[in-house]
């Protein structure tokens, strides 16, 4: 009989992992004060306080609008977007594939300056429009055009579920649908999209809950107005009261998660449905591509206008706004070209750290973090035990919290923990905080692989008496080495360009990008800004371009 014994304990240590940071925070929304100091008392009022405050219901309800907002947006043109890249004859589909992906790994505080310098009152597209056209017809930090950017950045999400769907649809009845002379508009809503519409609906969801813990975007294009979003509510009780409103802060961590909570149960539940919509009929058929006719410029030019919306535009304001020392409506580029910034880059202490930091954080990190997953997923590899089980619902909560409420959770462990407490501002204490955060993703990416390698082969281990380490060792692991390459570079990108998870981890020597853009823009240095998010953006690009390389799927 198998020693067993070893999955308990993982399953064990991955529950404390988990359910530690959650406790922490239920107990500290019952006290008056900071959990670790000796006057907190036990107390409801603090709920009642959240909920008495009209800013945390204004909060709510600008949360709730972006989040449909972006539903509206992201949906329909997400599935008609993997529609046209899978089941049409779109033009320079090979190389638009890639482009489509890079929304997903840019960071939103780079989306956020670069929208700031490119169509900001002063922006650099904005004086160009004033000069031909007159005053711009946009406003960068109304609500409309809040909801406009992150439905147009969130596409990207909808596409990886449709389109995965998408290619499991046999072409016979768009065929038919052809023959009958239904334009390619009609084939995608009444035939194409309707048998997918249980992926397009966990995507739906999935867009959903994202809208929930949005932080870089709301912050910088939202906070001109006061208008703040859930986890910028959550942001400013750290300076609002004079000092860090823990137990607030904990009553607004409650509330967000039970908001996400039911989401992500909700689009678990409907992705085991989708999977099991089938499309594929016994009979083999060889998908034939619909033909635009003559929309097929139109629809191309379509595809090159969201990808100018959401990457060159942003992108471009951010690059042109780090080589100029000032940017306004009577300043000739020609006359402020410098390469300054770049140089104060290198000058700065805590700009040459964070870029150093990030690096190691997402290379060294993580395959550390991959190497965690890595075991986790095989002790709940083809496990008979009812606690490896359990793992597939604990590793919900992870997901329920957004990035800004995982850091501020590890941030607090490592205060309450006397062993902890000295590596509170070290990398040490960012790269718990990103492997919570990221537990469900890569735990899926890893399991993924594991399910890849055939039963008889492990068993067949088994049988000549391998044990449960041997035959990881010597079997799984080894068969499953490029989907857990692939899972480290996925882990380098998605580290590379986290931002909220380390906000409130930011000390002396931990300094990570993403943190710094923050830092940067409360106060007010956006030539600096902008030089750091073109370095950020260089490494991401330089994680994709080896990806693609490699061949790894940034769809995963």
């Amino acid at each position: 009989m198998r020693n067993e014994s070893w999955r308990n304990g993982v399953a064990l240590l991955t529950a404390l992992f988990i359910l530690a940071p959650v406790g922490l925070i239920v107990w500290q929304s019952f006290l008056t004060d900071a959990f670790f100091s000796p006057r907190a008392g036990v107390t409801g009022a603090t709920y009642g306080f959240v909920l008495d405050d009209p800013g945390f219901w204004d909060a709510l309800r600008n949360t709730v609008v972006l989040s449909v907002g972006m539903v509206v947006i992201a949906v329909p043109l997400g599935s008609l977007l993997a529609f046209l890249m899978v089941r049409t004859d779109l033009p320079g589909r090979k190389w638009i594939e890639p482009a489509i992906f890079l929304p997903l790994f840019m960071s939103p505080m780079v989306l956020a300056f670069g929208y700031i310098v490119s169509i900001g009152p002063s922006g650099f597209w904005s004086v160009w429009w004033e000069r031909l056209f007159g005053a711009p017809f946009w406003n960068v930090y109304s609500m409309p055009m809040l909801i406009l950017v992150v439905g147009l950045s969130h596409v990207t999400h909808v596409y990886i579920y449709v389109s995965t769907a998408l290619r499991t649809v046999p072409s016979d009845l768009e065929e038919a649908a052809r023959v009958a002379g239904g334009s390619p508009l009609t084939v995608a809503t009444k035939i194409t999209l309707p048998l997918v519409w249980p992926s397009i609906a966990v995507s739906a969801v999935l867009v959903a809950f994202l809208g929930f813990e949005l932080f870089g975007l709301p912050y910088v294009l939202g906070d001109q107005d006061g208008r703040m979003v859930l986890a910028t509510y959550l942001y400013k009780f750290n300076t609002l009261l004079g000092r860090p409103a823990y137990q607030l802060m904990a009553v607004v961590v409650i509330f967000i998660m039970l908001i996400t909570l039911p989401l992500v149960m909700l689009q678990r539940r409907m992705l085991r449905t989708a999977q099991r919509y089938s499309t594929i009929g016994g009979k083999a058929t060889r998908a034939h591509l619909v033909p635009l006719g003559r929309w097929r410029w139109i629809a191309f030019a379509a595809v090159l206008l969201w990808l100018y919306a959401v990457v060159l535009l942003p992108l471009s304001g951010v690059m042109l706004r780090s080589v100029v020392t000032t940017w306004g409506p009577l300043v000739a580029v020609r006359d402020v070209l410098t390469w300054d910034n770049y140089a104060k880059l290198a000058e700065m202490p805590l700009i040459r750290r964070s870029i150093v930091n990030t690096v190691i954080l997402a290379f060294v990190g993580g395959f550390a973090s991959l190497c965690v997953y890595a075991l986790i997923g095989l002790a709940s590899h083809r496990s008979p035990l009812k606690t490896t089980r359990g793992l597939d619902f604990l590793v919900l909560l992870p997901r329920a919290m957004p990035g800004i409420v995982a850091g501020l959770v590890v941030f607090w462990i490592f205060l309450f923990v006397p062993v902890l407490k000295p590596f509170v501002a070290s990398l040490a204490a960012m790269w718990v905080a990103y492997t919570l955060v990221w537990l469900p993703f890569g735990l899926r990416l890893v399991s993924t692989s594991f399910g890849q390698v055939g039963r008889e082969l492990e068993e067949a281990a088994h049988v000549t008496g391998a044990g449960a380490l041997r035959v990881a060792r010597d079997v799984t692991l080894p068969l499953s080495r490029h989907g857990l390459m692939a899972a480290w570079l996925l882990a380098f990108l998605l580290y590379s360009r986290e931002y909220s998870t380390g906000i409130f981890l930011m000390g002396q020597g931990n300094e990570v990008m993403g943190t710094m853009l923050v830092s940067l823009w409360n106060g007010g240095n956006i030539d600096v800004a902008s030089s750091l998010a073109v370095v950020n953006t260089l490494v991401i690009g330089g994680g994709i371009a080896l990806a693609l390389r490699l061949g790894v799927r940034l769809d995963a």
